[in-house]
């Protein structure tokens, strides 16, 4: 590891601009955390929370899952050249059945809107029946588009069947528990306590402004809106434990869970596999705002082409830094060059397009240089 030391006007810094929107009352509470060197540096909680609250991960849960498969991969009970179909056989309807893993984990397998909500994700058996169902929106291989819940569905099913066991309890037993982490996946309605609501916070950018950003005048649809977003508060969805979106916990969980991927404790993963994993470019197609994806298998790698806070990962953190944020503002990555890794989550989600990205990115460039070489 390098010879980094903390910069402790740095983290102040850090702190201060988190304090700025939950002072204006933009946000009601906020969490922030480092990791350095295996232990927590940073672990500061502001507004109307506690040090022991739990905030929705949103996206910042999908690595959790890919770190699962990273470990089945390597003791062969996947591959990822082998087809979906090959484990759900629900993918060999509607020209599905030549999807494979790896296509899945780089969100270019083509069903990024293939849906499962409530009324289809309580069980195995319905979540299959409604894969069955599912169309193709692109030919796979052919584009990258953000697979913001289906995908993780597709590899939550995996899991079971490869496994025998509730996907929910192989990424406790697999992931979270070894590295100290609680449960961040299925949280039972006895264990709920704690967790925050989630609040919509005001105001979407105009055309105008989205055009002077973006060079859009309109952001691509999704089907992350205001409704699913508020849906997370409700505790059977926090219980079922949604694999693209539905991790709870706090700031620090995220990011000890990098300092894991940094250092890999009692090698919890192969280490070439976790290399490969974090560090290999595998899918660099351009999404639809003209971002070349930069994706390892489960995470974004931020890269040298300029574009790191495109990705939600700063301005300031090193090429090989790598992480996943989640919508409205969850923040998660970790730089083997200094060293560092990061979790900066909220309980205000700030649908403003413009606005919340630029706070993404203010953040994480202020705690990548918390550690100087």
């Amino acid at each position: 590891m390098p010879n980094s030391l903390i910069n402790q006007n740095n983290v102040e810094a850090l702190v201060d601009r988190c304090r700025q929107d939950v002072d204006s009352g933009l946000l009601p509470s906020c969490q922030v955390a480092l990791g350095f060197r295996g232990e927590l540096i940073l672990n500061e909680t502001i507004g109307n929370a506690s040090s022991n609250s739990r905030y929705c991960f949103f996206s910042a849960t999908k690595p959790f899952v890919a770190a699962t498969m990273w470990q089945l991969l390597t003791e062969g009970l996947v591959s990822l050249d082998s087809t979906i179909a090959s484990y759900l056989t629900e993918f060999e309807e509607n020209a599905k059945d030549k999807i494979t893993l790896e296509q899945v984990l780089l969100h270019t397998s083509g069903f990024p809107h293939a849906p499962m909500g409530p009324r289809h994700w309580t069980t195995s058996s319905s979540r299959r029946k409604r894969m069955a169902e599912w169309t193709l929106n692109w030919e796979p291989d052919t584009k990258f588009e953000y697979h913001a819940t289906s995908a993780h569905w597709v590899l939550a099913e995996i899991i079971n069947e490869v496994t025998g066991n509730d996907y929910r309890e192989e990424i406790h037993q697999r992931v979270s528990s070894p590295l100290g982490i609680p449960r961040i996946l299925g949280i039972p309605l006895t264990d709920q306590k704690g967790i925050v609501d989630l609040q919509l916070a005001p105001g979407d950018a105009t055309p105008d402004e989205l055009e002077a950003a973006f060079g859009v005048r309109e952001l691509p649809p999704s089907e992350v809106n205001d409704n699913t977003i508020i849906n997370f508060n409700r505790p059977e969805t926090k219980e079922i434990g949604v694999p693209g979106g539905g991790g709870f916990g706090r700031a620090q969980d995220l990011a000890m869970f990098y300092q894991g991927l940094l250092h890999n404790p009692e090698d919890l993963w192969e280490p070439v596999m976790l290399e490969s994993a974090v560090g290999t470019v595998r899918n660099n197609l351009k999404d639809p705002m003209g971002v070349p994806a930069h994706r390892a298998l489960g995470v974004i790698i931020a890269g040298n082409d300029g574009m790191t806070n495109r990705r939600g990962l700063g301005r300031s953190i090193s090429p090989a830094g790598f992480g996943h944020n989640g919508v409205g503002g969850q923040l998660a990555w970790a730089d083997p060059q200094s060293g560092l890794s990061f979790g900066y989550v909220t309980n205000g989600l700030d649908r403003h397009q413009i606005r919340q990205p630029r706070r993404g990115t203010a953040l994480a460039s202020l705690a990548a240089v918390c550690a100087t070489n």
